[in-house]
């Protein structure tokens, strides 16, 4: 999950308000940052414990079903079989590759300030939000243990990278904003690494593997489109993967007892409407000045100009600045 970046600190164009706005830049206590297991992911959120994240697998991602069970997945190999076939039947929604790459487009501009998202593969550096140092395409984290997953599963598949000696530290430093054994030269090795295409395609596959997929596929087993289906990536990276009361599964199941999901006979847009307001709510929990844009003038405008299927061209502000994709 990400911190998002009120203006890239790296531009020096920014305004003085959206550089304002970063000096606000909320705490992500609600990430992943129990260890992730060979089996199954687990998180401990808020001090509410280590608790298994909602339909756990080998492949690591959450496969949970939209079948009226929230927070939970399938319990049995008929049932996943079942949410799959489903799933097959239905269309690619964000899962297209035109309508993936908007999504890491709209998501960088709340990250980065940017549409540029593959210009942030060699992204790092600590926001002072208590995580460490933040890098990457998604903002993984040194204290939020998707940093650490990354690069040690990066480092089996490529043992003489530049970040495999970092490795000691980086388990020291998880869950904390330690830079212990990190400093001076870790920055430097993320950016030299990220110049391999190999380390670039690590960070896709692990964004995916933790974020991107578990939040499109319960969307689609949710009943919502490619608008609602964004909305769940945004808020799964935002929130991280929690069962708390301000982790995208504990929102969702908070969302659902107040409007029914679209596969169980709800409204798709009262639904979204319920889950953005909750989504801001979570936002608001740290910081209440905290800048909203990518719920206000992002989503939400999205929602209520009915455009549930993410159709282009697209226009929305973020943080006082209007962004267009053709």
């Amino acid at each position: 999950m990400i911190t998002p970046r009120y203006g890239n600190p790296r531009s020096s164009t920014l305004s003085t308000a959206r550089t304002l706005c970063g000096m606000n830049r909320p705490r992500r206590l609600l990430r992943a940052v129990a260890p992730v297991a060979t089996a199954a992911i687990f998180l401990l959120v808020s001090g509410c414990g280590s608790t298994p994240l909602p339909g756990s697998s080998d492949s690591g991602g959450a496969q949970a079903s939209g079948a009226g069970r929230p927070g939970t997945g399938p319990t049995t190999e008929a049932e996943r079989a079942r949410d799959d076939a489903l799933i097959a039947k239905l269309p690619p929604g964000l899962g297209a590759p035109a309508k993936k790459e908007l999504a890491q487009q709209i998501l960088a501009t709340a990250e980065n300030s940017t549409l540029d998202w593959r210009g942030q593969y060699d992204y790092i550096e600590d926001l002072g939000d208590g995580n460490g140092y933040t890098a990457g395409i998604v903002g993984f984290c040194t204290g939020t243990h998707d940093l650490l997953t990354l690069v040690e599963r990066y480092t089996k598949s490529h043992p003489d990278n530049g970040l495999a000696r970092y490795l000691p530290a980086l388990r020291e430093v998880d869950g904390s904003d330690s830079h212990e054994g990190l400093d001076p030269g870790f920055t430097t090795a993320w950016a030299k690494e990220a110049q391999k295409a190999a380390f670039r395609k690590a960070q896709d596959t692990e964004r995916d593997r933790i974020y991107f997929d578990p939040a499109v596929r319960l969307a689609k087993l949710d009943g919502l489109g490619t608008l609602g289906q964004f909305i769940y990536y945004d808020a799964m990276v935002l929130h991280g993967p929690g069962t708390g009361p301000r982790g995208f599964y504990g929102l969702r199941e908070t969302a659902m007892a107040e409007a029914d999901i679209p596969s169980q006979g709800g409204t798709e847009k009262t639904y979204l409407d319920v889950f953005l307001g909750l989504h801001r709510k979570a936002m608001k929990h740290e910081d209440p000045e905290r800048d909203t844009s990518r719920i206000d003038t992002t989503q939400r405008r999205f929602l209520d100009d009915g455009n549930l299927d993410l159709k282009t061209p697209l226009r929305w502000e973020m943080y006082g600045e209007t962004f267009r994709v053709q």
